[in-house]
C-alpha cells in the first residue's frame, strides 16, 4: 500500500481534526442555536480519542522506532505526550472553572484575552478544517487505490468528500453515530496488531538506540532526534476535539476534563504498545523500509488497514462537522464577512456556514498536493495550544478572586505546555512557525480595525489588565516614578466647561500620546444636579480620549471654589499610581477669572507641579497641525547650554516641541533672539548644542533673529504652534495673550516642575 506522505517534518497533519463548536457568546450551553444532547462518553472521548489514534500511529510509529530505537522513540513520545498533557490539563482547569459554553479555545481566549486575540486564533483555526479534510480525503483515496490501482485519484477525492460532506451536512448526531461504528473498527485493529504473535516469535535483538538514517524517499541520509520529533509530535495533537463540542455538551465542566483526560491517558498506553510492540516483533531494516511493517505483521492485516481508513474518514468527518460551528461562531461575532449570514442556525446546524466549509474543502482538494502548507495547519494548533496555556498563567499567577477551577493545578503545568509548544512550533518548521505568527498578528489588527462588539469580554479582559497593573504598581517605588528617564506627560485637566475641553480635545491628544495619560478633574462647585452633569460629559470625554488612544481617566470635586477646587484635586491626585506631572490650563479671558489661573499656576509650582498654559488663536486655532516653533533663550553673558537649563522651563519647552513636532510630522524649528550681530555666532553654537544635548532629529531648522524680540516673533512664517517658557517667579498671563496676538499662532506657555529631563 502506498503512504500519502514522506516523513519530513511536519507533513502529517494529524492536528487538523476534531469537532470544533465555538460561538461569538460566552453563554450557557446551546444558547447558540444547538442543543446540549452529548454527554462525556459520546461528545467529549470518543471524538478525542479517535484524533489521536491517526494515520501516525498506524504508519510512521514503525518508522520512528526504526530510526530512534525503543528507548529513543519512547523518550520521543514521552516528550510529546508531556506538551499535550499539560496542555490538556490547562484546558481541563479552565473547563472548570468558568462556563465555556460554545466555543471551546475559541471562547476560551475571546473570554479572557478578549475578540481581537480569539479571533486571529480561530480565523486560523477554522482553516485547518476544510485544508485538514482534504489531507484525509487524499489519505483515503491511497487506502481506496491500494484496493483498486486503476480507480482514477480526482474521481476517488470526489466521491469521498461527496458522501462525508452528506453525512455532516446531515447532523451532528449522525456524525457520531458512525464515529461509534469507527471506534469498534479501531478497537479490532488493535485487537489485531497485539494479538500478532510475532513479537514472541521474532529472532533480531532489540535496538534500544537507533542512528537515525532517515527516510527512504531521501535515500538514508540521516536525520536526528527532532527530526523524527517532527514527524511524530501530530499525533500527539488533537486534544481539543471534546472541548471544541462544548456548546453541545450537557455538563460541559465534567465533560471537558473528564473525557479528555481519559482519551490522553488510553490513547498513551496504546501509543507505548504499540513503540514496545514494533520494536520487539519487527526487524529495524524492515521498519525503516516498510512503513506498511505494522500492518503486515499484525494478526489479520485487513483489520488494520479498515482501522487506518477509518481513523483517517473519522478525523475528515470531525473537520467537516467542527469546521462549520467556528465559522458560525465568528459570524455570531461579527468579524468575518457575512457574519449575519453565516450566523444562522437552522435545524440545530449551522447550514450556511457548512456550505462555505464544503466550498473551502473542495477548493482545497483540486489543489491536488497540499504538502506545502501542511505545517501551517499543525502550527495553527500548536498557537492554539500556547494561547490556552497561555490564558491559566495569567488568570492563576495575578490572584484572581475569579480563579477557582475545581481542578486546580500547579503553575508549572501550563508553563510546560507553554513552552514546549512554542519549542515544538519551531521544531517542526521555523519557517512556517513565523508566517503563522505573522499571520495570526495581522489578523489581530484586522479585528481590531474592524472593532467587533465584544460584549461581556471585555469585563474578564479589563480584569486581567487591572490585575497586571496592580502587579505592576506593588513593584513600583516613588523614586521610579520620579526617575526622569521614565519621565512621561500624566497631564491634569482642570474642567468646569465641558465645551471648553472639547476645544482642546486635539492639542490635550497631541501632547500625550502615544504613552502619556490625562487626568480629568470635573470642579462642580456645590451644585449636586450641576455635578451630575458634569459627571456624564467627563465620562463621555474620558471614552473618546481612550478611543483614540490615550489612557484618560476622570475625578469629581463638588467644592466651592476654583482655586480652592483644584489645589485640593491635585495635591489629592499627587498620591495616585500614575499621579499628576503636568497641569493643563486654557488660558482664560482678561478678569477674575485669569487672576485666579496666576493662583493655580503658582500652587502647581509649589507643589512641584509643570505647566502647559494652552493659549489658542482666536482664528488660526491649530491651522494645519504642521509646524511648530520652540522659543529658548540663554542666561547671562555667555551663550553656555549648562546655565540654560539651570534657568527653567528648557527642558519642558524641549520635550513638548519634540512631542507635538512627532505627532505632526511637520517642521521643527528652535529660534532664539540675539541682542547683537557679534552674537549671532555663538547663538548659533548654542542652538546646536542645545539640539545635541536633546537629541533632536537633524531635520531641526535652527533660526537666529538679531534684534528685539517682537520683531524676531514677527520675522517668522507663522507656525501652528508656538512654544515659550513662562515668566518667573510670577507667570504674566497678560504677556501670554500678547504672545498670541504677535507671534500669529497657538501657543504653548510652559513651566517645568525640575522633575523633567530633555538630556536624560
Amino acid at each position: 500500500m502506498n503512504q500519502p506522505d514522506p516523513p519530513v517534518p511536519g507533513s502529517a497533519v494529524e492536528s487538523a481534526l476534531g469537532p470544533g463548536d465555538p460561538a461569538a457568546e460566552v453563554t450557557d450551553p446551546g444558547s447558540n442555536g444547538t442543543s446540549a444532547r452529548f454527554g462525556t462518553f459520546t461528545g467529549v472521548f470518543t471524538p478525542t480519542l479517535l484524533t489521536i489514534l491517526g494515520v501516525i500511529m498506524y504508519v510512521r510509529m514503525g518508522w520512528v522506532v526504526g530510526n530512534a530505537g525503543l528507548g529513543g522513540a519512547m523518550l520521543i513520545l514521552g516528550l510529546g505526550i508531556l506538551i499535550t498533557a499539560c496542555t490538556g490539563l490547562s484546558l481541563s482547569s479552565i473547563a472548570t472553572n468558568t462556563r465555556i459554553g460554545a466555543g471551546g479555545p475559541y471562547a476560551i481566549m475571546t473570554r479572557s484575552l478578549g475578540l481581537e486575540v480569539g479571533g486571529s486564533i480561530g480565523i486560523p483555526l477554522y482553516l485547518t478544517r476544510p485544508l485538514g479534510v482534504a489531507m484525509y480525503i487524499f489519505g483515503l483515496r491511497e487506502g481506496v487505490q491500494w484496493l483498486s490501482p486503476e480507480a482514477p485519484g480526482l474521481l476517488v477525492d470526489l466521491l469521498l468528500f461527496l458522501g462525508l460532506f452528506a453525512v455532516a451536512f446531515k447532523s451532528a448526531d449522525l456524525a457520531f453515530k458512525l464515529q461509534f461504528f469507527i471506534m469498534g473498527v479501531i478497537a479490532l485493529s488493535l485487537v489485531s496488531i497485539f494479538g500478532s504473535t510475532a513479537p514472541f516469535e521474532a529472532e533480531h535483538a532489540v535496538v534500544v538506540w537507533g542512528e537515525y538514517p532517515g527516510a527512504p524517499e531521501t535515500g538514508f541520509q540521516g536525520t536526528d532526534f527532532w527530526g523524527v520529533f517532527a514527524v511524530f509530535f501530530p499525533a500527539t495533537t488533537g486534544i481539543l476535539a471534546g472541548a471544541n463540542m462544548s456548546g453541545d455538551l450537557k455538563n460541559p465542566r465534567r465533560a471537558i476534563p473528564v473525557g479528555t483526560l481519559a482519551a490522553i491517558g488510553l490513547s498513551t498506553a496504546i501509543y507505548f504498545g504499540i513503540c514496545w510492540w514494533s520494536a520487539r516483533a519487527i526487524p529495524q531494516e524492515e521498519l525503516l523500509n516498510n512503513y506498511n511493517a505494522i500492518i503486515d505483521h499484525s494478526f489479520f492485516p485487513p483489520l488494520v488497514l479498515a482501522g487506518l481508513l477509518g481513523a483517517t474518514a473519522s478525523s475528515a468527518l470531525a473537520g467537516l462537522v467542527g469546521g462549520p460551528r467556528i465559522l458560525m461562531a465568528m459570524g455570531q461575532s461579527g468579524i468575518v464577512p457575512g457574519s449575519d449570514w453565516l450566523a444562522e442556525v437552522k435545524d440545530g446546524e449551522p447550514r450556511n456556514a457548512m456550505m462555505v466549509t464544503g466550498v473551502l474543502t473542495l477548493a482545497a482538494i483540486m489543489v491536488r498536493d497540499l504538502n506545502a502548507i501542511a505545517p501551517m495547519v499543525t502550527m495553527f494548533f500548536l498557537i492554539t495550544y500556547s494561547m490556552i496555556n497561555v490564558v491559566v498563567l495569567i488568570e492563576s499567577s495575578l490572584g484572581l478572586v475569579s480563579y477557582r477551577p475545581t481542578l486546580a493545578i500547579p503553575p508549572v503545568v501550563p508553563l510546560v505546555g507553554l513552552v514546549g509548544s512554542v519549542f515544538s512550533m519551531f521544531i517542526v518548521s521555523p519557517t512556517f512557525s513565523l508566517l503563522s505568527i505573522g499571520m495570526v498578528g495581522a489578523l489581530y489588527f484586522f479585528i481590531r480595525q474592524r472593532k467587533p462588539s465584544v460584549g461581556s469580554t471585555d469585563e474578564v479582559r479589563s480584569t486581567i489588565f487591572v490585575a497586571f497593573a496592580e502587579w505592576a504598581a506593588g513593584k513600583v517605588t516613588p523614586a521610579d516614578l520620579d526617575n526622569v528617564r521614565a519621565w512621561k506627560p500624566h497631564v491634569l485637566v482642570p474642567v468646569d466647561d465641558a465645551d471648553a475641553l472639547r476645544g482642546s480635545f486635539k492639542i490635550l491628544l497631541d501632547l500625550t500620546r502615544p504613552e502619556g495619560t490625562i487626568k480629568l478633574l470635573g470642579l462642580a462647585g456645590d451644585d449636586r444636579e450641576a455635578a451630575e452633569q458634569l459627571g456624564v460629559q467627563l465620562d463621555d470625554a474620558g471614552r473618546a480620549l481612550r478611543e483614540r488612544g490615550v489612557l484618560a481617566s476622570w475625578s469629581l470635586v463638588a467644592i466651592p471654589g476654583y482655586v480652592h477646587g483644584i489645589g485640593v484635586g491635585a495635591m489629592a491626585l499627587q498620591g495616585a499610581f500614575f499621579r499628576p506631572n503636568l497641569l493643563f490650563m486654557r488660558l482664560p479671558e482678561p478678569g477674575p477669572r485669569r487672576d485666579e489661573a496666576c493662583e493655580v499656576l503658582v500652587l502647581a509650582r509649589d507643589i512641584r507641579m509643570g505647566v502647559l498654559l494652552f493659549s489658542p488663536h482666536a482664528s488660526a486655532g491649530l491651522g494645519r497641525q504642521r509646524d511648530v516653533v520652540l522659543w529658548v533663550r540663554h542666561k547671562g553673558a555667555e551663550w553656555e547650554a549648562d546655565a540654560a537649563f539651570g534657568a527653567g522651563n528648557l527642558d519642558l519647552i524641549l520635550l513638548m516641541g519634540y512631542r507635538v513636532s512627532r505627532v505632526w510630522g511637520g517642521e521643527l524649528t528652535i529660534a532664539t533672539v540675539a541682542a547683537q550681530e557679534s552674537e549671532r555666532e555663538a547663538a548659533e553654537r548654542f542652538l546646536t548644542e542645545l539640539c545635541d544635548l536633546a537629541r533632536l532629529p537633524p531635520r531641526v531648522v535652527k533660526h537666529v533673529a538679531v534684534g528685539g524680540f517682537e520683531d524676531a516673533l514677527r520675522s517668522l512664517r507663522p507656525p501652528d504652534l508656538s512654544i515659550f517658557g513662562l515668566s518667573l517667579p510670577m507667570p504674566d498671563l497678560d504677556r501670554a495673550q500678547w504672545l498670541t496676538e504677535v507671534s500669529r499662532s497657538s501657543c504653548l506657555l510652559v513651566m517645568d516642575s525640575g522633575k523633567e529631563s530633555a538630556r536624560a
